[in-house]
């Protein structure tokens, strides 16, 4: 009877086992399953937005040009007067050679319309060129102009052509003239160099993103000499010479609190403090990189505290038993073991500081500025308040220029996290 006993528990705790084992394998692929169609669905929606991104700013990369045979005659520059290139009518001439294209439009408001299809900067390529070369006057020379935000859209197909005249803002007759002017060869699609040699503007075909881009680089910059040594003063300081007491405590806590505090916040602390109290320039990158360097200061304090404490202790100890003072083996041992560390959060840091909008908003960074900024006190916009006064513009040329900047500054992110990624699989060591 004990021996069956026996053998009837055995196959009983057996059975249990078995069946143990069974929900447990149903469960780990029910886990893996879920986790697969979240990695799914995340990676689905990354591609859509990637995909619509991409589709809407792409055709930014290029513009649309017009190829007119331009009379560059002194009475036609200077009717009336002696002929000045600081006070000649460019414009005058760029409507002559339309008109010369278009003889059969004489209606005013026809002229008006034709003269619509080219940028009003056109004007301005014509007096680059005779600046650079006066010899020019009096001679007939073709030049290609861009062409108008409506005339390029419509020619990239984000204008529906067969909409009804009122419902697009194009007419008719600027459409038949578009397509005499493909016809005859004059309409050409090229690089669009006025998106990276520009500043702001409010006509979509002159609009560009230098000077947000020099403002951005201008903010970095203040923001990386100030916020990288600083913060790894204070996390050497904290790890390896500070008492551990409730204060020291008090500190990590803050610290840990302020990496996690809204941007704004930091925007409204820099307009208290940097502008009503300092007294400096409003909109100007040095108080933007004052500003970031705060909201990136308690992130490379955290990097840095985090490759200080992964340096073996042995090193110390090793140091210290052959005659180094606490500074030797601070900055002759630790230091340079950490350093990799220190600077791959360095790179986070500022690429997060690169993405913000919300504190530069607050000190008046949200301005429209025209001129490139020449230095650190110019006025100048950062990338992303660009982006952000694009996409509040009615017209669907800012749309176009909108996505554009933002693939620029995914791309400025991409590779300061490649980088990142690249100093550390380099530089780090395995203990």
């Amino acid at each position: 009877m004990n021996k069956r006993a026996h053998k009837r528990n055995v196959q009983t705790t057996r059975e249990r086992v078995e069946a143990g084992l069974g929900r447990r394998r149903r469960k780990e692929v029910t886990f893996r399953a879920m986790g697969m169609a979240a990695t799914t669905v995340g990676v689905v929606f990354l591609l859509v937005f990637f995909s619509s991104l991409i589709q809407q700013g792409a055709s930014a990369f290029r513009q649309t040009f017009i190829q007119l045979d331009v009379v560059l005659a002194e009475d036609e520059l200077a009717p009336g007067g002696e002929l000045d290139l600081a006070y000649a009518d460019f414009d005058g001439v760029v409507r002559d050679a339309l008109r010369d294209i278009f003889p059969d439009v004489s209606d005013r408001r026809d002229r008006r319309q034709l003269y619509r299809l080219v940028s009003i900067a056109s004007g301005f390529e014509v007096r680059d060129m005779l600046a650079d070369d006066p010899q020019l006057i009096g001679t007939t020379q073709s030049i290609w102009v861009p062409a108008s935000a409506n005339v390029d859209m419509l020619i990239k197909g984000n204008i529906d052509a067969t909409l009804d005249e009122s419902l697009r803002p194009v007419s008719d007759k600027q459409v038949e003239w578009i397509r005499t002017l493909g016809e005859d060869g004059r309409l050409e699609r090229r690089f669009n160099m006025a998106l990276f040699s520009n500043g702001d503007s409010r006509e979509p075909e002159l609009a560009g993103i230098k000077g947000a881009l020099m403002g951005s680089f201008y903010m970095l910059m203040v923001t990386l000499l100030l916020a990288f040594p600083i913060g790894v003063a204070a996390a050497v300081y904290l790890e390896e010479f500070a008492p551990k007491n409730r204060w020291a405590d008090l500190i990590e806590v803050n610290i840990n609190n302020l990496a996690a505090v809204p941007s704004i916040v930091f925007g409204l602390l820099g307009l208290a403090v940097f502008i009503n109290w300092m007294a400096l320039p409003r909109s100007a990158p040095l108080v933007g990189g004052l500003v970031l360097s705060l909201l990136t200061l308690p992130v490379i304090i955290i990097a840095s505290r985090a490759a200080i404490q992964a340096v073996p202790p042995s090193i110390r100890e090793a140091a210290l038993g052959l005659g180094a003072s606490r500074m030797q083996v601070v900055f002759h041992h630790v230091m340079p073991l950490a350093l990799p560390g220190m600077l791959t959060g360095a790179i986070i840091g500022m690429s997060r500081a690169l993405g913000e909008s919300a504190p530069l908003l607050m000190i008046g960074m949200v301005a429209f500025i025209v001129d490139v900024p020449g230095g650190f006190t110019d006025p100048a916009t950062a990338l992303p308040v660009q982006i952000y006064l694009w996409a509040d513009s009615p017209e669907r040329a800012f749309a176009e220029r909108t996505s554009a900047a933002i693939i620029v500054l995914l791309g400025f992110l991409l590779l300061m996290n490649l980088a990142a990624v690249i100093m550390r699989k380099r530089m780090e060591r395995r203990w």
